[in-house]
């Protein structure tokens, strides 16, 4: 939704109706998690991907064809290796894809509200009916208990009460996919299936030491997705000319940035200073951090070196097997935006689990399970 958000957001201002196709179930190998969205408006413009070019030109039709007034829709593709020449998945997976209008006045009201929370990084949950017992395609929209009240119904109290209990449990932990209730809510039943699409604000990056690693790192992190930080204690070093692409740039000492600000289990860290006087009393801080990843530039002498000071300084051998250290895969990188790849691949393969390896030398699937 992200990646169209400015276009949907003038759609609904500018009151072009529009259909949206959105994916809400993956089975095997498929390009695009659940949650990935295709619009297409009155003119026939098209904005986003489902599948990367595999079913967006039967999704098209279908998108139509619902824009013109058929309803909402729950269309499944999915083929196998060997009759790959048709409409569907040539990788073998399976998408289930909800495509519904917002062809009136008040349904793209609804979501405009929506989509203002998504730009404002506020969190905010989507759950939308997909089959059974209620009707398809209503909608209802989810904030956490202490951030405001839910808007839209599912079609009763006892459905909306139990989806609503759900949906913030599952925006906590940032995660997406389809949960089933009875008609009226009841646990343990099978009567509605509801697609639970999660808007939790985009996971930080911090990237400490101003040095020309740094502007690349931070430039590749903004591509990912990341809300990024670039922090230096020397302020001739750390201006906003140099990290353009970054969120904020913070002049203070790291250790002391670090530990004023907040870190979750989906931040990242990049320690690209290599000195000491920073790296140390940055990393004994890192390491008392739920942060996903953190990673540290230097040579495999700097590294080992560090590795003595850490020790020195009380850190324990479970805390220091945290460390991605030297930073990075090994692509034999050589400059900055080089480097940034790499440190940016062993990201994403902490992430999801990769083995960093060649795919031509592995067998399976090459999209893991969800």
């Amino acid at each position: 939704m992200r990646d169209i958000l400015p276009d949907l957001r003038a759609r609904c201002a500018d009151g072009v109706p529009f259909a949206l196709a959105t994916v809400v179930a993956v089975h095997g190998s498929a390009p695009r998690d659940p949650g990935a969205v295709m619009a297409v408006d009155a003119a026939g413009t098209v904005l986003g991907s489902v599948s990367g070019g595999c079913v967006e030109g039967d999704l098209y039709e279908v998108a139509r064809e619902v824009l013109a007034g058929s309803g909402p829709r729950l269309v499944s593709y999915g083929i196998s290796d060997d009759e790959a020449f048709g409409v569907g998945l040539t990788c073998g997976g399976t998408i289930e894809v909800l495509v519904r209008a917002y062809a009136s006045e008040g349904e793209r009201t609804e979501l405009a509200a929506l989509l203002d929370l998504i730009a404002a990084d506020r969190p905010v949950a989507e759950a939308t009916v997909l089959s059974g017992a209620a009707e398809t395609g209503a909608r209802l929209a989810v904030r956490p208990a202490d951030a405001g009240p839910t808007t839209g119904t599912l079609g009763n109290e006892g459905l909306d009460a139990a989806v609503t209990d759900d949906a913030r449990g599952l925006l906590a932990q940032g995660l997406t996919g389809i949960q089933r209730y009875g008609a009226h809510g009841q646990r343990r039943m099978q009567e509605v299936a509801v697609f639970v699409r999660t808007y939790a604000p985009p996971p930080r990056m911090l990237v400490f030491g101003a040095i020309d690693h740094a502007a690349a790192t931070a430039r590749i992190g903004s591509f990912l997705g990341y809300r990024v930080t670039v922090c230096d204690a020397r302020p001739a070093f750390a201006t906003r000319e140099r990290f353009p692409t970054a969120d904020e740039v913070v002049r203070a000492w790291p250790h002391t940035y670090l530990e004023s600000t907040e870190v979750d289990a989906r931040t990242v860290i990049c320690v690209l200073t290599h000195d000491p006087k920073f790296d140390v009393p940055l990393l004994v801080a890192a390491l008392s951090t739920p942060a996903a990843y953190i990673g540290v530039m230097g040579s495999r002498r700097t590294h080992h070196d560090r590795l003595a000071r850490l020790r020195a300084a009380g850190v324990d051998e479970a805390h220091l097997e945290r460390l991605a250290s030297p930073v990075g895969l090994d692509l034999g990188a050589r400059t900055p935006e080089e480097t940034a790849v790499s440190i940016a691949a062993e990201i994403i393969q902490h992430r999801w689990g990769g083995t960093g390896r060649p795919l031509g030398d592995l067998t399976g699937a090459i999209h893991r399970d969800r």
